[in-house]
């Protein structure tokens, strides 16, 4: 059988990926996702890949078009594709989110498809003041204070929709608990918790007492690897309905105080704990608002019994073992191979397209092109240079040293940038384009700190530090705007982002030529150097689109025409 997994990146879709993988029933796998992911990395590899936005910034009928072709000859359709973030853009998220769930499933029985698999969730429930063990029959009505309830909601009511007007067509809803593994804990942290929430600590000092809202009586998760093999069973026997997926044990309190802190929690009114979100949320110090507070409070628990008489599936992880692999991995920082993934920390990233080691005894024969660099201190051989006592005499110290710390000064700025260009365009039809050049400026600014270290140089942060501050001092030009996105930003942003990734060019150029004096692998500069033109090309098509939409009053530039999100349609 084909498979087609819509949003095949993320926590849950890559899992999917490898369950998928080991059974004999799927003969392929077609991969659909905005932005792609490293395609040499499991478990992405062996499958086909298409780029496809199913709703955020393309019109209704191109979205069902590209799908509609996509999913020719595909005997199953898996839906996972959800946006989470940004929480305050509504139309933007229902957009993806209820819109693109009609356009999969529309576009599916259009090419033919005869088996579609939907993400649900518990969310998707309505309040229990009990919160029981409910099984499915329980109503999906949502928290009406939380967005992510309200639009899984809306969602079990557009599949109701589809399924009364295609009775011919299987439909199967999993309805997962939270979903936990070490790959996904960078993205959580983004999504959940925010780069200003200093998990790492928790490595030296756990909190001597959990706070916890009063009235929350336990938290269901699953692991990943569990949901994967979930949707896989579903797709493999044909089975409708919905389906409850959690692991067998609730966290209790207790249960979290043991695996967060030191044993102790204190139950804080839960209106004091919502305002507490809500009021990190607004200062951008906290990533999720104060519905999920409100959501974690009202839903039943699940229970998880017919899966197991139906599909067969039994979890193999417990709910405490995937909190407690979650919770290593985000102090350490870790990720996985797609962009939705990526790690939060340099000893845990990679660089796309070269797998070989660098280092002391690194061969200029050594192949590139197919392989990633692994930035890891303990991978084998995982020193990027033999430290500055082992530089060659001919080489001047003190200004290769200033030089790389002028390059990683210039890489921390076009980070900033563009990093906020991701988060500002995410509704234009270019944002994958953005996205995955962002994530290439990531990993080589990574790469860049790492050589830099390995060398014995300092990095000198307070050169650093200037251009963060200079970058977010340059946020401030209004282009003619105050309270609104200018046309205009966009094309100014790529013109600028794209001289820095040509002026970049230059740094890979001198470590390319003095490589063998430093201990570097020459191959590793001259894979960067050919990828500094994909990412100019990349920054091409993100100013051609720009340029032809940002000086005209008749079609709109952040998001779909005629939509409400668009700053032309705003008074």
């Amino acid at each position: 059988m084909r498979v087609a997994v819509v949003g095949a990146t993320g926590n849950a879709g890559t899992s999917v990926l490898r369950a998928l993988k080991k059974k004999d029933e799927v003969d392929s796998i077609l991969g659909i996702a905005r932005r792609m992911p490293d395609m040499d990395a499991e478990p992405y590899v062996g499958c086909e890949w298409e780029s496809i936005d199913v709703g955020a910034a393309i019109h209704e009928e191109d979205a069902l078009d590209r799908l509609r072709e996509a999913f020719q000859g595909v005997d199953t359709v898996i839906h996972l594709a959800w946006l989470i973030q940004p929480n305050d853009e509504r139309d933007l998220l229902r957009r993806v989110n209820v819109h693109g769930t009609a356009h999969v499933a529309q576009a599916a029985v259009e090419a033919g498809v005869k088996h579609l698999i939907v993400a649900s969730s518990v969310a998707a429930y309505s309040p229990d003041s009990e919160q029981a063990v409910r099984d499915e029959e329980w109503p999906t009505e949502g928290i009406q204070t939380s967005h992510y309830s309200v639009d899984k909601a809306a969602q079990e009511r557009v599949l109701d929709d589809f399924s009364a007007a295609y009775p011919n067509i299987t439909v199967t809803r999993i309805r997962p608990a939270l979903i936990f593994q070490a790959p996904a804990a960078s993205e959580i942290q983004r999504y959940f918790l925010g780069t200003h929430v200093p998990v790492q600590a928790l490595d030296k000092m756990t909190p001597p007492v959990l706070p916890l809202p009063k009235g929350l009586s336990g938290v269901q998760a699953v692991h990943a690897d569990d949901i994967g093999e979930a949707y896989a069973l579903a797709a493999v026997k044909r089975a409708g309905g919905a389906f409850n997926i959690c692991a067998d044990d609730i966290l209790t309190p207790q249960d979290l105080a043991d695996i967060v802190g030191q044993g102790r929690y204190v139950h804080l009114p839960a209106g004091l704990v919502r305002a507490a979100i809500a009021g990190s949320h607004k200062t951008n110090m906290v990533a999720m608002d104060a519905g999920w507070i409100d959501m974690a409070l009202s839903v039943p628990m699940m229970d998880n019994s017919r899966a197991k008489t139906e599909l067969g599936w039994h979890p193999t992880h417990s709910a405490a073992d995937a909190l407690r692999e979650l919770i290593a991995a985000m102090i350490k920082g870790e990720g996985g191979d797609s962009v939705p993934l990526r790690p939060r920390d340099r000893d845990y990233s990679t660089v796309p397209g070269m797998r070989t080691t660098v280092g002391e005894g690194a061969s200029e024969e050594t192949p590139s092109g197919d392989e990633d660099v692994s930035l890891r201190g303990d991978a084998p051989q995982g020193e990027f240079g033999r430290g500055a006592s082992g530089i060659s005499d001919r080489v001047t110290k003190d200004l290769i040293e200033l030089y790389l710390s002028d390059h990683l000064t210039g890489a921390t700025a076009g980070t900033e940038r563009i990093e906020r260009m991701e988060k500002d365009f995410v509704d234009t039809p270019v944002y994958p384009q953005i996205s995955q050049v962002a994530d290439k400026i990531r990993r080589e600014r990574a790469l860049l700190q790492q050589i830099i270290h390995d060398l014995g140089f300092k990095q000198k942060p307070y050169r650093q530090a200037a251009a963060w501050v200079g970058e977010h001092v340059g946020r401030l030009k209004l282009n003619n705007r105050v309270l609104s996105r200018s046309p205009m930003t966009l094309v100014l942003e790529a013109e600028l982002m794209r001289s820095a990734v040509v002026g970049k060019l230059g740094g890979w150029q001198v470590l390319h030529d003095n490589a063998e004096d430093l201990g570097l692998d020459p191959n590793i500069f001259a894979s960067l150097e050919e990828d500094v033109w994909e990412q100019v090309r990349a920054l091409d098509e993100v100013h051609e689109y720009a340029r032809g939409r940002a000086f005209r009053d008749d079609v709109p530039t952040f998001s779909p025409e005629g939509s409400e999100g668009d700053e032309r349609h705003e008074e």
